[in-house]
């Protein structure tokens, strides 16, 4: 099942599929915002907004709105 990032419940895991390379700054592809990578809803901070994140291994918090742009495949345990 594929959906964005913005998403995700906590706990939840997906490979990501695409993204607009227009939206996503050059530091989060340089920190492993790539497609085919592994990315983990770790949590949220508490009125919603930034998102803290396990993206291929590493732990990086960002705005909502940027996850929304990021297309994942939901990886079913």
């Amino acid at each position: 099942m594929q959906t964005t990032v913005d998403l995700l419940k906590k706990g939840e895991k997906g490979v990501i599929i695409s993204f607009d390379i227009d939206k996503i700054p050059l530091k989060l592809i340089e920190m492993g915002c790539m497609e085919g990578h592994l990315v983990e809803l770790i949590q949220v901070a508490p009125f919603g907004d930034p998102l803290y994140l396990d993206m291929n291994g590493t732990h990086l918090a960002i705005r909502k709105e940027m996850a929304h742009e990021i297309v994942v495949e939901i990886i079913r345990n």
